[in-house]
């Protein structure tokens, strides 16, 4: 049998608590799986006294089949009732998120590393509270690190794509512009032959040609925005020679 350390108070109903300070950028959340609501009220205690603490998701083994697997970036599994323990196991194996089991008998220990491989098992040796807490806060730092990197990399696709159809929009450019030059050149024909049409046809004619201006104006905005980002981008070019430079310079004098 391990000891357990001492602990404060804390409520007995399973629910979602969260550390009374607010740290930002800190919004991990940690599942901690147990019928043995002290189990729950250890880890968390121990964890109030770490730099970076996260919310924590309580819950009992017969309710985690309810649990989303995008809810949460590390669960622990610890005491449940007999018979739970493979099916909350494979739940949570189904999903990416890391699993840690703190296993209190050396039979059961082997019998989930056997049955589950993607299960990380810890017995409940001397100090095992210690190395949870390590193990458990630098995979939670890897699950926020592979988040980042997630969001990274859809941000670059919705970049690379805005960037295809700014190169079309360029591309097309000319041709817009060649077609809206002959859309106006005969709008303004119409205009001027304005009595060979009734009052609704020269309306339409109106319509189309303010269209067209209006389309025109667009293209001349876009136009003059290639110029400022070709600006832009000459300036910050001139700027980085410039520093590179001036760390050239100061590397030589030292």
């Amino acid at each position: 049998m391990f000891r357990r350390p001492s602990i404060p108070p804390m409520r007995t109903e399973l629910e979602t608590e969260k550390h009374p300070q607010e740290r930002e950028g800190q919004n991990a959340t940690v599942l901690i799986i147990a019928d043995d609501a002290d189990f729950a009220r250890t880890i968390t205690a121990r964890w109030q006294i770490e730099h970076s603490v996260p919310d924590f998701t309580l819950m009992s083994g017969d309710l985690c089949p309810g649990i989303s697997p995008t809810s949460f970036e590390l669960a622990l599994v610890g005491e449940v009732r007999p018979g739970v323990l493979p099916s909350v196991l494979t739940i949570l194996e189904s999903g990416s998120k890391p699993v840690v089991f703190l296993a209190s008998e050396t039979k059961t220990a082997y019998t989930v590393r056997e049955s589950h491989p993607r299960v990380m098992v810890l017995p409940q040796y001397e100090g095992w509270l210690d190395a949870l807490i390590l193990i458990a806060s630098e995979a939670v730092r890897a699950a926020l690190a592979e988040q980042r990197a997630v969001s990274a990399e859809q941000e670059a696709s919705a970049c690379t794509a805005h960037a295809a159809l700014g190169r079309f929009m360029l591309d097309q450019r000319d041709f817009f512009e060649d077609a809206l030059t002959s859309v106006l050149g005969n709008t303004e024909l119409l205009t001027g032959n304005a009595g060979l049409f009734s009052d609704h046809d020269r309306d339409q004619v109106e319509v189309i040609r303010n269209m067209a201006l209006r389309m025109h104006e667009i293209l001349q905005r876009f136009s003059s925005l290639e110029t400022e980002l070709r600006y832009a981008q000459k300036y910050a070019a001139r700027q980085e020679r410039l520093q590179e430079r001036s760390a050239a310079v100061g590397g030589a004098s030292s």
